[in-house]
């Protein structure tokens, strides 16, 4: 471990609850089957708010398990080492989570039927929500300000390196039955046919009520209550005590954050790494 990083596979990586050894085991010899469902996204993309949608589609509105089970013993981090260990003593289907880059990703997904939804974000409010929360834990190295940050953000010096990177490479998948594209910002303009959309990908049907149910509790304010949810169990040597998951939730926050300058120079870098993709893949744009 090296300026408060762990360095895998050129990358920088949490270096809290992470291990060279755990991150080259899950990513050479897990094996992926094809009854799992993946969710895989950035850092800081909707992560949570996902895996909630999906606990619930799961049992159908019913909130004992999101209310009883952590969201990270429900749908384990296949690359910390914890949820690695959770997920390999799992029989059944398993709802696991990752934010691996393409190339990272374990080989036996390419051969698997396994369903993987993919998330994305407005990279100015990945930046943002990202500052807030890497201050706020003690998982790697703390930025000293948002500018430092900003810096880190565009070289790709921060937990997952790059988050172009991060998109051109599951941008690739994007055509493949068993994949889903999603993204935070039509998630949040119109969340039912977002979590409809998701039914009929996994090939789950919900009753009206039922689907009322997903909406509800998985809503920003019922997720900000529910301490299975907000990581509010997490002990002090992970967080900070003023620590919350569940910032604003909402889109756009990075206006009134960035400057004009920096959000220019993120435009600019924006261009030039995404040029070739169809614009119609971002809702950001």
């Amino acid at each position: 471990m090296t300026d408060g990083y762990l360095w895998f596979e050129g990358l920088p990586f949490p270096s809290i609850d992470y291990s060279y050894e755990g991150l080259k085991e899950a990513c050479t010899k897990f094996v992926i089957k094809d009854e799992d469902t993946v969710m895989v996204s950035y850092p800081k993309s909707g992560t949570h708010w996902l895996i909630e949608i999906l606990c619930l589609i799961h049992s159908k509105g019913d909130t004992t398990w999101i209310r009883s089970v952590s969201i990270w013993d429900r749908a384990p981090w296949l690359e910390i080492d914890t949820g690695y260990k959770l997920l390999k003593e799992r029989e059944g289907p398993r709802f696991l989570t990752s934010h691996l880059p393409f190339h990272l990703f374990p080989k036996s997904f390419f051969t698997s039927k396994a369903k993987v939804i993919y998330i994305m974000r407005n990279p100015k409010d990945v930046l943002v929500s990202g500052y807030y929360f890497w201050t706020t834990t003690k998982f790697s190295k703390k930025p000293e300000s948002l500018d430092q940050y900003f810096q880190w953000f565009l070289q790709g010096h921060v937990p997952y390196g790059s988050w172009f990177e991060h998109i051109r490479g599951w941008m690739s998948m994007r055509d493949r039955e068993n994949v889903l594209l999603l993204s935070y910002e039509e998630l949040q303009k119109d969340p039912r046919s977002t979590i409809e959309k998701i039914c009929q990908f996994l090939g789950k049907k919900l009753n009206p009520e039922e689907l009322d149910s997903v909406l509800k509790n998985s809503s920003f304010h019922v997720m900000k209550e529910n301490k299975m949810s907000n990581l509010e169990t997490l002990p002090e040597t992970r967080v900070d005590k003023d620590f919350k998951i569940t910032r604003k939730g909402i889109s756009g926050d990075w206006k009134n954050h960035l400057t004009v300058a920096q959000a220019e120079a993120l435009d600019k870098l924006y261009q030039e790494k995404m040029a070739g993709f169809p614009k119609e893949l971002f809702p950001w744009e």
